[in-house]
């Protein structure tokens, strides 16, 4: 199944409430933040799944885009934790 773009963000909506379920705790930036990370894992995550031929089903989809948003959230929050 091929979203586009803005069923990515769509997507990444639903995967940056995910990540945030799978990694609790107070996020240097807030839930605006939290969200475009969101937004952003799924935009990542399905363009990877995608180059890797990994997408077809609304679950595999959400997967992914859930996978790419923690792996952004991890990333953003080792950076802040460097920052202070």
């Amino acid at each position: 199944m091929d979203y586009g773009f803005l069923g990515w963000i769509v997507v990444g909506l639903i995967a940056g409430a995910l990540a945030k379920w799978i990694m609790p705790g107070k996020d240097p930036g807030g839930i605006i933040v939290t969200i475009l990370i969101g937004i952003a894992g799924g935009l990542l995550g399905g363009y990877i799944g995608s180059m890797l031929g990994l997408g077809g089903g609304n679950l595999v989809n959400i997967l992914l885009a859930t996978a790419g948003a923690v792996l952004l959230l991890w990333i953003y929050r080792m950076i802040k934790a460097r920052q202070a």
